[in-house]
């Protein structure tokens, strides 16, 4: 995902074709960290750095604790950080993403899943198609534009 992510971005996102949202679906059963892992990002996310914290827990997923080394890399205020992680104060939004999650189909990472929003009710999803896995750029392509009713 991390190849195909930037070409989607460029042709999808930022023409305002599509918008993209995540979901947080930890599995426990796969990384005993995982739940804990979400938590984490959400608290960075707190102060503007989701991704970062993310990026940074996927590629040490050996060495995860002490969380606060891994905020103080990425430059948040550690305090902070380590109050929200303490607090557990994200972990109700944590599980009601997960069932949102699941409610879609998703039962691994990655997964997407294509809807439109319902002009009504923004807020409601109608699920269009389902993506397991990473997937090269032209799966994703051939999917939103059919979506999109040919990307026009």
């Amino acid at each position: 995902m991390r190849d195909t992510y930037p070409q989607i971005e460029k042709e999808y996102i930022d023409t305002g074709k599509v918008r993209y949202a995540t979901l947080d679906l930890p599995l426990e059963s796969i990384h005993k960290l995982a739940f804990k892992a979400a938590l984490a990002t959400e608290c960075a996310n707190d102060q503007g750095k989701y991704w970062e914290m993310h990026d940074r827990l996927f590629e040490n997923q050996r060495a995860m604790e002490p969380w606060s080394g891994h905020a103080e890399a990425i430059g948040l205020d550690v305090a902070s950080f380590d109050e929200c992680m303490t607090s557990e104060k994200h972990a109700a939004a944590v599980r009601k993403d997960m069932a949102e999650a699941q409610k879609a189909g998703a039962s691994g990472t990655p997964s997407f899943v294509l809807g439109e929003t319902d002009p009504a009710d923004p807020t409601k999803v109608k699920g269009l198609s389902f993506i397991r896995g990473a997937q090269a750029f032209n799966a994703f392509k051939v999917a939103i534009d059919g979506a999109l009713g040919g990307g026009e």
